[in-house]
């Protein structure tokens, strides 16, 4: 993000991490495992995601994901994803937060960044500022990105939604954005080749986390 003043989910008292990375990454699959690995564990944590974990959310998914929704111009949508993000971080993630919670969200702000910034060909910038704002500023703890090639990705895809149906340069655009949001914040940031054993992505995220729990208890 620029120009926005940011917090973590430290500064409210419990962890943030962030899945993220193109469809077809196995990002729900590394999420599942992420919360067997947190409940055996006994830490207290918070399974969600994006678009569609709060009330607002869930209305907001169906416009923007259904496959048979209307056209939506490329502005629109990227004020839909950031609605989504307003209602999730205030109705959601801040009071789990607050609660001392892992919170674990399967997408959040790089993915409006790059897929309705760089993929829709808007101002990345203009995306991210939007979002700060939009999201008070949180920032995620950690950001696991499963970099995967559009091909072997969204394009294995058999019944696609609207996104993942958006044709090959745009998720193409969409990844190298992924790789540059984590080069810029590297210290932030765990990237991982979602192909790659899901057992060997497994345990990477669960060495990160914790070693950020660890850190955070001393």
């Amino acid at each position: 993000m620029t120009d926005q003043q940011t917090r973590t989910g430290r500064d409210l008292g419990g962890l943030f991490v962030v899945l993220e990375g193109g469809d077809g990454a196995g990002k729900t699959t590394q999420s599942r495992l992420l919360d067997q690995w947190l409940t055996h564990q006994g830490i207290s944590h918070l399974m969600t995601r994006e678009p569609g974990a709060s009330w607002l959310g869930q209305k907001i998914r169906e416009l923007v994901l259904f496959p048979d929704a209307g056209q939506i111009c490329p502005r629109a949508e990227a004020l839909l994803y950031n609605a989504d993000k307003a209602q999730h971080v205030d109705e959601v993630v801040i009071p789990a937060l607050r609660q001392g919670k892992v919170v674990v969200c399967d997408r959040y702000i790089d993915s409006t960044i790059a897929y309705q910034g760089a993929g829709r060909v808007l101002d990345p910038d203009e995306v991210a500022r939007l979002a700060g704002w939009a999201t008070t500023g949180l920032v995620p703890d950690l950001t696991v990105l499963l970099d995967v090639d559009p091909c072997e990705g969204a394009g294995k895809i058999a019944a696609k939604d609207r996104l993942e149906a958006a044709g090959q340069e745009f998720h193409q655009r969409v990844r190298q954005h992924f790789i540059d949001l984590a080069q810029a914040h590297p210290q932030r940031y765990l990237v991982l080749n979602a192909r790659d054993s899901r057992e060997d992505i497994r345990d990477a995220i669960v060495t990160q986390v914790s070693a950020l729990l660890a850190v955070g208890s001393e």
